[in-house]
C-alpha cells in the first residue's frame, strides 16, 4: 500500500489504544454524517494503526525499525514476504491476500498468462509476486522509499520461478503520469490495486491515476480489492462508480473485503 509523500501526507500516526474501543468508535463514525472532521481523521488513523499492529503481533522491538516475515502459498509456490512496521506500504493488508486468492482460484475468469500487468501501491509486493507466478509480465509501483523492500521481495520470490522478470518503478499518485507513463508506450491489460483506499488525502489523485491507466479505448481492466473501513471508503466507491463500469466480483463479509472489476466509461 502506498505510503504518502509530503505533498499528500496522512494524519500523523499515533500509537493505537484499546482495539475494542477503537472499533466501537469507527462503528459510531459510520452512523454519523459523512462530513470530515479532525476527530474522525484521528479515529480513522488509530483504527488503521491498530489493524497494522494486529497484522503482526510477533515483531521484536527495535530502536530503528521492526521487521517481520509472512509466509504464503500461492500458485504452487511458497512465498516469503519481508515486512516493516515503519510504513503502511511495508505491511500486507487483507485486500492483497483476498485478491491473490481470487486470482489463483479464478484463472479461467481472469487469466494473467502473458498479460501486461501494472500494480499501483504495490507495498510489499505480494500481489505482484502472485501475478508473476501466474504468468504475467508485471510492473510493480509505489513511492520511492518503498521500492527497496518491494524489489527485495519480488526478486526473492520470483527468480527462477516466473515466466517474466517483474519490473519495479516509482509512482506517486497523480504526479507526472504522462511524463513517466506515457500512453504511447505504456499499455497494460490489467491494473491491480489492493487496499489503496483508506484514510488519506490523495483519493482524488488515486482516482485520476486509475483513469490514466484505464483511459477510454485502452481496453485495460482494473481489479481492485479493498477492505471497507471508513465512510471515506464508501464515498470513494461512489466517485469510482461514476468514472468506471463496475461489477462486484467477490465479497468476503468476515474480512469486510470487496473485489471489483472495472473498465473506464467512454
Amino acid at each position: 500500500m502506498e505510503r504518502l509523500s509530503n505533498i499528500c501526507k496522512p494524519v500523523a500516526q499515533k500509537t493505537p489504544g484499546n482495539q475494542r474501543e477503537a472499533n466501537e468508535k469507527i462503528q459510531d463514525e459510520r452512523l454519523r454524517p459523512t462530513q470530515e472532521t479532525t476527530d474522525e481523521a484521528t479515529t480513522d488513523q488509530k483504527v488503521s494503526a491498530g489493524e497494522a499492529l494486529d497484522r503482526r503481533n510477533i515483531w521484536e522491538p527495535s530502536v530503528y525499525y521492526a521487521l517481520g516475515k509472512e509466509s504464503f502459498h500461492f500458485a504452487g509456490h511458497d512465498i516469503s514476504i519481508r515486512e516493516s512496521i515503519d510504513t503502511y506500504g511495508a505491511l500486507i493488508w487483507p485486500g492483497a491476500v483476498a485478491l491473490c486468492q481470487f486470482l489463483e482460484n479464478n484463472q479461467r475468469q481472469v487469466s494473467l498468462m502473458d498479460k501486461a500487468v501494472l500494480e499501483i501501491g504495490a507495498g510489499t509486493g505480494l500481489l505482484s509476486i502472485v501475478a508473476s507466478l501466474l504468468g504475467a509480465w508485471v510492473t510493480a509501483t509505489d513511492l520511492p522509499d518503498i521500492l527497496s523492500n518491494l524489489t527485495f521481495n519480488l526478486l526473492r520470490n520470483t527468480k527462477g520461478r516466473s515466466r517474466y522478470t517483474p519490473q519495479v518503478a516509482a509512482l506517486s499518485w497523480g504526479q507526472d503520469l504522462e511524463r513517466d507513463f506515457p500512453h504511447a508506450s505504456h499499455h497494460y491489460d490489467y491494473v491491480l490495486a489492493a487496499d489503496v483506499v483508506y484514510h488519506h488525502s490523495c483519493l482524488e489523485e488515486l482516482l485520476g491515476t486509475m483513469r490514466h491507466f484505464c483511459r477510454p479505448g485502452s481496453r485495460t481492466t482494473l481489479l481492485w480489492a479493498n477492505k471497507v473501513r471508513f465512510q471515506s471508503d464508501l464515498r470513494f466507491t461512489e466517485s469510482f462508480a461514476s468514472s468506471f463500469n463496475t461489477s462486484l466480483l467477490a465479497e468476503l463479509p468476515q474480512q469486510e473485503v470487496r473485489i471489483y472489476k472495472a473498465t473506464v466509461k467512454e
